[in-house]
């Protein structure tokens, strides 16, 4: 059978959130059954190269950034038709014969404390409505969901009752992506390892309803290097008491972290995405985008693709 037939056949299955014993294959399965996760020609660092041919730099990013497969973000504002643009993304995947893998980062109140990525949906119905539009976009085609980066780990400038809608919120999306996507795995966030600890990040996770996703991901934009991600991974999940998977952000790791997150100086590309049954990696951040007005980026904001960053992240330097 062909990855693309095989694809259609599981995406044509209605299952349960993970389980122990959930009859779904395992992600590292479904990638092994497929081309691996999807490569987006549409993506910033794909749309840049395309659009500057005799630009120097065009050709290291073609080769080291743009033709490698990444996460589509999708936000509040990124898309104005969300439904159009989620089953687009995800049909173009299942027809190339890859797993899709999408960030939903749209929570009220989104990054807070660091403010550089602000913003969010107005208040929980229009985020409830939000989610529920992105999931059923997401249908029963196979997919990777990330959920709210940072969500869990920023709530040093947040009262009480924000931190518990904001649980509440998440506990709604996890539902939701199970009842609505039956063949997505869904990963909360979980920061990083420079963040908060282990064990109080295991309880914000179980309070967020993770019990009901596929498990939880770590280093989501941020730079600290693999092996350390996957020590915090596993105390997390340790300190859950339950069976979960994780993923690992590689994108931009190659270098480790120097404790700062914002467009640091010397940070380098990391591992290509990977199938590892123990711990999947993937480039969830896209390399190239800038995290803020910040670091070596002072000028460029969050989220729109800087070729100058590109070009140290491709160096190392």
């Amino acid at each position: 059978m062909t990855a693309a037939a095989v694809l259609a056949s599981a995406a044509a299955v209605s299952l349960p959130a993970a389980t122990g014993t959930d009859p779904r294959p395992t992600v590292a399965t479904m990638l092994s059954w497929s081309k691996g996760t999807f490569i987006d020609p549409r993506l910033p660092a794909a749309r840049w190269v395309d659009a500057h041919p005799a630009d120097s730099r065009a050709e290291a990013v073609r080769t080291a950034i743009s033709s490698r497969p990444m996460a589509h973000w999708f936000t509040g504002t990124s898309d104005p038709d969300l439904g159009a643009a989620v089953t687009d993304y995800t049909r173009s995947a299942q027809a190339a014969g890859q797993v899709p893998v999408l960030v939903a980062y749209n929570l009220p109140g989104r990054d807070a404390c660091g403010a550089e990525s602000a913003g969010g949906a107005a208040g929980p119905a229009e985020y409830e409505a939000w989610i529920t539009t992105f999931a059923a976009a997401i249908g029963v085609r196979p997919a990777i969901v990330v959920l709210e980066p940072d969500a869990l780990g920023d709530f040093s400038c947040l009262t009480a009752a924000r931190v518990a809608d904001r649980l509440a919120l998440l506990d709604t999306a996890i539902r939701t992506l199970a009842a609505t996507a039956p063949s997505t795995w869904t990963y909360v966030d979980a920061g990083h390892a420079d963040w908060i600890d282990p064990a109080t990040m295991a309880q914000r996770l179980l309070r967020a309803g993770v019990a009901r996703a596929h498990g939880f991901s770590v280093n989501v934009s941020n730079f600290i290097g693999t092996t350390e991600s996957r020590g915090y991974a596993e105390k997390v999940r340790a300190a859950l008491g339950r069976p979960a998977a994780y993923v690992i952000d590689t994108s931009r790791n190659g270098n480790g972290g120097n404790g700062r997150w914002c467009n640091p100086a010397g940070r380098k590309l990391g591992r290509a995405a990977t199938a590892d049954p123990a711990a999947l990696e993937l480039w969830i951040a896209n390399p190239g985008n800038s995290d803020g007005r910040c670091g070596v980026a002072p000028t460029t904001r969050a989220g729109v693709f800087d070729p100058a960053l590109a070009q140290r992240l491709i160096s190392g330097r």
